[in-house]
């Protein structure tokens, strides 16, 4: 077994973490798919979690409203439900996460030496046919991150059962996270407040420019499994027409060196994530992205994050 203060894994927990094949196919794919990460019986407690928060509970709430805290509510009906800081008003979400084993796998991909919770959403796509709401469109997470440092960053997708094409997976546009990106766009604006319509076309564009084709490859994913993707690379879902919901949460995750940086728009006003006006402050008086309440640490290691 393999401890290192309060993070440990078994000798079993070691076989499941990425080779290091792997990880450089991660560095040149932007992606990677997991083994069994979770057993049966933690995916079918964040269902179980899930379920109890939509039906209203909470072990707390968050103290302020962030300005764009995407949270749903039951009065805006079948659409797709997004709510964010899962991880703080939910104890059991928060404890299952918080296991090593998947922060260790992060670690690898990232080759960090410590790795931060960043944020976790919690996503329900209801089974309607053309729900529209559905369909989330191609972006690449670092655009709204650009109050961060790190080029690090990574995202876990963790479905809470199999999930595939006709539950409307995650996607994942192949080595796009390498692109160089087109200048003059506001690109920290949310898909959610964008046209879906224009965000095909910039992705188009950005390949174009690039010299590269879209290639998109839906995630197949099994139970207990999940992907973790690059903050640049580019991805998005399809439409939920299994006839079941898709349950699942994106796990945000920072790496230890990560911190708050000042960032202008381009109409020189300063973006503020969620987390500014949650977090505490640094002694500089800054937003601290490593706030143990709502930033906790994962993983720790001395060893290049393995």
């Amino acid at each position: 077994m393999r401890t290192t203060g309060q993070f440990t894994l078994s000798a079993a927990e070691r076989e499941l973490l990425p080779s290091d094949e792997e990880v450089k196919e991660y560095a040149a794919r932007g992606w990677y798919l997991s083994r069994k990460l979770f057993d049966d019986d933690e995916a079918d407690a964040l269902t179980a979690a899930s379920e109890r928060f939509y039906a209203g509970q909470r072990d707390r709430v968050l103290p302020v409203r962030p300005p764009n805290l995407a949270y749903w509510e039951p009065s805006r009906g079948q659409v797709q439900r997004h709510n964010d800081y899962i991880h703080y008003e939910c104890h059991e979400i928060g404890r299952i996460l918080r296991k090593p084993l998947v922060a260790a796998v992060a670690a690898r991909l990232a080759e960090a030496t410590e790795i931060r919770l960043f944020q976790a959403t919690l996503i329900y796509k209801p089974p309607v046919a053309g729900e529209i709401t559905n369909v989330v469109p191609w972006h690449a997470d670092r655009h709204y991150w650009q109050t961060c440092t790190s080029e690090r960053m990574l995202t876990a997708f963790i479905p809470f059962h199999g999930c595939g094409t006709e539950m409307g997976t995650i996607t994942i546009v192949d080595g796009s996270h390498l692109w160089r990106e087109i200048p003059g766009d506001d690109s920290t604006r949310h898909f959610a407040q964008r046209d879906r319509d224009e965000l095909t076309r910039l992705l188009d564009e950005m390949a174009r420019h690039n010299g590269a084709e879209v290639n998109a490859i839906p995630m197949v994913i099994p139970k207990g499994h999940m992907s973790f993707h690059h903050c640049r690379v580019y991805h998005g879902s399809g439409h939920n027409v299994s006839g079941r919901p898709r349950r699942s949460i994106s796990l945000h995750l920072q790496d230890g060196e990560n911190r708050w940086r000042p960032y202008r728009r381009p109409d020189d006003s300063l973006l503020v994530y969620n987390h500014d006006v949650v977090v505490g402050k640094t002694s500089e008086g800054t937003p601290d992205y490593s706030d143990p309440v709502y930033c906790p640490v994962l993983w720790r290691d001395g060893n290049s994050g393995v």
